[in-house]
Parts: C-alpha cells; sequence; structure tokens
C-alpha cells in the first residue's frame, strides 16, 4: 500500500517509518489535569462518554499536549451491551457494575432495537474529532475507533464487573457452552456493526481491546478469542478493506503468534511482558507491532524510563512499530514523565 501523510498508518500498512509513530492507551485520562477540571463539571463517566462535545473535547486533550500521531476516541468498551440493554453505571472509585447474566433467559433480553440509537453519540463525537484535528493543525493525526473482543465483554456481562479469575465466566463456558456460544455469536454482530459505523464516521484504524485474553488455556483461546476476533476481522474488511485493525490480546503469551496468524490483523499490541526479542523475530514479520512500554516504568521516569524506552526501540524500529505501552496509562503518573517520553520518542 502507498505511504500516507500518516506514520502510524503508513507503520499499520506495514511500512518501515523514518520518525516512529507513538500514542499511549488511556492517554486521555485522569492524569492530566485539564481532565480532571473537565471531569469536575461533566458529570458521571457515561454522561462524557456519550455527550460528543465533551467527548471530543477529552479526546483532543493529549493531542494538544503531547501532538500523538493518534488519537484514539474517547469511550469505553462496556457501550455495546448498554447498547444492546444490559444496566450499566459507574460507582465511583469502584468501576463498572452491570446486571450480571446467569443463565440463557439473561441472553435472550438483550436486544439490537436500539443499539444504533444508543450509539449515536459515539459516532457525532469521531465526526467532530475528524474536524477538529484538522481545524486545529493536526491534519498528520490519525483516528481510531476501538470496541472490546467479544470473550473480554462477555466476562464483564457475566461477572457483572471486573474479577480476579473470571471463574464465573469460564464455568459458564464450559457448562453451558451452546448458551455461551450464543452470546458471542452476538457480541460478534454487534461489535462488527460498531466498528463499522465508527468507520464511516471517520475512524481510519480500529482497535480491539481483549483484555482478559490472558486468563484462557490455549484451546479456550482459540475459541473464544482467535475465532470470533477472525469474524469480526473478515466482515469489517469486507466493508472497509483499507482500514487497518490492531488486535490487543493482553497476556497472550506464546498464543500472541496463533491470533496473529488466525485473525488477520495488521497490527498487535504486546503487552509488557512480550520478549522484545521473540517478537521481533516472530511476529514482526507478519504484522506491526505496538508496544509496549510498562506503565509503571513510565510512573517511575528518570533513568529506568530512559532504559526502558531504548530498550523497546532499539528492537522493534528495524520492523512496521508503532511506540505504546503495554496496558494504560496509570492515573498517577506525572504529567512530567509522559513529556520526558514524548521527547524521548521524538528524539530517536
Amino acid at each position: 500500500m502507498l505511504r500516507t501523510d500518516k506514520p502510524f498508518l503508513d507503520a499499520l500498512n506495514g511500512h518501515v517509518t523514518d520518525k516512529i509513530p507513538f500514542w499511549f492507551m488511556r492517554q486521555a485520562g485522569r492524569y492530566l489535569p485539564e481532565y480532571r477540571d473537565l471531569r469536575e463539571s461533566a458529570g458521571g463517566f457515561l454522561e462524557m462518554a456519550y455527550n460528543p462535545d465533551i467527548a471530543t473535547e477529552i479526546t483532543m486533550q493529549p493531542i494538544r499536549r503531547f501532538g500523538m500521531d493518534a488519537a484514539i476516541i474517547f469511550s469505553d468498551i462496556l457501550t455495546i451491551p448498554h447498547a444492546l440493554g444490559q444496566h450499566l453505571e459507574f460507582a465511583q472509585g469502584e468501576g463498572p457494575k452491570l446486571d450480571p447474566i446467569n443463565e440463557a433467559s439473561d441472553i435472550s433480553r438483550l436486544d439490537f432495537s436500539k443499539f444504533d440509537q444508543h450509539l449515536a453519540p459515539v459516532y457525532q463525537a469521531l465526526k467532530q474529532t475528524k474536524a477538529a484535528l484538522t481545524s486545529e493543525g493536526f491534519a498528520n493525526t490519525a483516528l481510531i475507533g476501538f470496541a472490546g473482543s467479544p470473550w473480554t465483554v462477555a466476562t464483564y456481562m457475566i461477572e457483572g464487573g471486573s474479577s480476579k479469575d473470571f471463574f464465573k465466566t469460564k464455568s459458564f463456558a464450559y457448562a453451558q457452552e451452546e448458551e455461551f456460544s450464543n452470546l458471542i455469536n452476538i457480541l460478534i454482530e454487534a461489535t462488527a456493526s460498531y466498528l463499522i459505523n465508527q468507520i464511516a464516521a471517520g475512524a481510519e484504524c480500529v482497535q480491539l481491546f481483549d483484555s482478559w485474553a490472558g486468563a484462557l488455556d490455549s484451546n479456550s483461546f482459540k475459541k473464544w478469542v482467535i475465532k470470533p476476533t477472525k469474524q469480526i476481522v473478515d466482515l469489517v474488511k469486507d466493508s472497509h478493506p483499507d482500514v487497518p485493525i490492531i488486535g490487543f490480546p493482553r497476556m497472550a503469551g506464546t498464543n500472541y503468534l496463533d491470533y496473529v496468524q488466525g485473525t488477520g490483523v495488521n497490527g498487535i499490541g504486546l503487552d509488557h511482558q512480550v520478549n522484545l526479542k521473540w517478537a521481533a523475530r516472530t511476529l514482526q514479520p507478519l504484522a506491526c507491532l505496538q508496544g509496549n512500554l510498562d506503565p509503571a516504568a513510565l510512573m517511575a521516569g528518570g533513568d529506568a524510563l530512559i532504559l526502558a524506552t531504548e530498550q523497546i526501540i532499539t528492537e522493534l524500529r528495524q520492523g512496521p512499530f508503532v511506540f505504546n505501552l503495554g496496558h494504560g496509562i496509570h492515573k498517577d503518573t506525572p504529567v512530567e514523565h509522559v513529556e520526558q517520553l514524548v521527547d524521548l520518542i521524538k528524539g530517536m
């Protein structure tokens, strides 16, 4: 594919770029004072995510401050179950809370009738952010849309929130495989539709977050992570064949290779536990690598941050590469450390 004026997209399309494109997961968030100020007056998390003006402003905040090569729309992976009719709230200091799915009848109540209407504010935020990037002088910055992958979203829907061991979800998948497969199929359809609509609204790349992929054994990983992801990738590519897709199966370990080979993603997000030499040798010939700084190194700053950043760039910049973290920026990270990281990347 021909090169563009956006290094981030060039890297995802398989090119080795002169400058190192970068963005950071959770780059718009609580570590930024301007975000905290806005949140005090804007209400709760969902109120912000479903307000296009506020979501656009939050998406733009780190771009104005740091000049990343990609902006990712401010939203959440749980908008899909919410749009399907599952109750969702974000309790202060507790994370997301959903009415848990306990049996097949709970799955049967999921409803597509208001799906697009419910998610219309997200699409509007994408349109407004695309316009803001151009009008504010960031025309070379790409816009990322995203969704949670079916396995990870299903864990929240069944557990009723976050979990340490996902025991309820895994037990459900083993004991009621047909019903669990039905839930995954609903999420495949919903996720593909959501991403396709995000692209129509202005997203130039989409990322699938499978944050809890590492909870599964190898066989279950193929069944509940690789297979659904491939179906989503195929559906999105049928509509938008030239839009790159990044997969992030966090903590997948050696399953990363099967994921890249089995899903058709253009880019693969690496968590910070992935061995870089192995990734460069095994994964980079197949997909653009994205990652994988430990967020704790960013929080520490100083020499530790310099050493970790230089090691990642040295190992990965010979092939298609986007610098990112191995997970999201921690809320207590000093802004000065993010500035230090940005200066390091731009100077290499």
